[in-house]
């Protein structure tokens, strides 16, 4: 059986925390000689070449599978020192999830606050679009994501959360100015605000809508939840908000709906499979505030 040292994993860790390998040996206290030859050892155990030796360094296929299992394996140590009661338990634990920027901005951080403060966690949040967090899973760079995708990222348990809804809306001047014929009509030609090149929202409403036709070429693209909420609400172009940000501003006037469809988007939780006490509270914690603040999902994942 062939044995994965530890030190040599470790290391690795800290080269792709740090991001190079000088960084890395001050980090642990030894020469750049040292984790180099680690590294190298620790690719000739594994016969895989684990990193790519640029600035900053990235990780291969092969190197995600072994930064995820040290990753998974601090975690147990620091839970098993912990219910040891071993001396040095002091420092908090570090959870770090991925999560959408409309989820971080309506109903997520409202689901830490119900962890219990006894655990003492830091939180280390990642903000991704819902369709790419499983990548930082994949990585192990986070432990837990709110993600799009029901397939379980390998290693990994997931769940349903709900679903989060998004209504199309623009401003009463914006509809006054751009909207004298038919959305169905108007969708290709008129300004959109998009959060960002990868934001397929806004077109997967328009095509629902023209049966194929995307949304027009006037885009602002503006990558952050709130920002992304004003912008559509000073009217730069219509765009797809979600219920939590969009129904406050219908209620007083400074948003319209331009149509009356609207398009659910699935989310689920992945975590490690990990016994984990803090992973397995952060977990619950979630779940509870998702209940409350998203629609029902229409089918449960086991």
């Amino acid at each position: 059986m062939i044995v994965i040292p530890l030190d040599q994993v470790r290391t690795l860790l800290a080269v792709v925390d740090e991001g190079t390998f000088d960084a890395a040996a001050a980090a642990l206290h030894v020469t750049p000689s040292a984790v180099s030859q680690r590294i190298k050892a620790l690719e000739q155990t594994t016969g895989r070449v684990l990193l790519q030796r640029t600035k900053p360094v990235r990780l291969t296929s092969s190197g995600e599978i072994v930064v995820r299992f040290a990753r998974q394996l601090a975690r147990l140590e620091t839970d098993a020192r912990a219910e040891l009661g071993m001396a040095g338990t002091g420092e908090p634990a570090a959870v770090p999830i991925a999560v959408n920027a409309d989820s971080l901005a309506t109903w997520f951080l409202s689901a830490l606050t119900r962890v219990p403060a006894g655990l003492r966690v830091c939180f280390e949040l990642h903000r991704e679009d819902q369709d790419h967090t499983t990548k930082l899973l994949r990585e192990g760079v986070v432990m837990a994501a709110v993600t799009s995708s029901p397939d379980p990222v390998q290693g990994c348990s997931v769940s349903s959360l709900g679903r989060m809804r998004y209504l199309p809306v623009a401003s009463p001047e914006f509809v006054a100015r751009w909207l004298d014929r038919p959305l169905r009509q108007a969708v290709g030609e008129i300004p959109v605000v998009v959060f960002d090149r990868r934001d397929e929202l806004q077109d997967s409403f328009a095509r629902r809508l023209t049966r194929g036709r995307g949304a027009g070429p006037l885009r602002h693209h503006v990558p952050a939840s709130e920002d992304y909420a004003r912008a559509v609400t000073a009217g730069l172009g219509w765009g797809m908000l979600p219920t939590a940000q969009a129904e406050p501003r219908l209620r007083a006037g400074n948003l319209v709906r331009i149509d009356e469809r609207a398009v659910d988007v699935p989310l689920y939780w992945q975590q490690w499979k990990l016994d984990s006490p803090v992973l397995a509270a952060t977990a619950e914690a979630v779940a509870a505030a998702a209940a409350e603040a998203l629609h029902p999902a229409r089918a449960r994942i086991g």
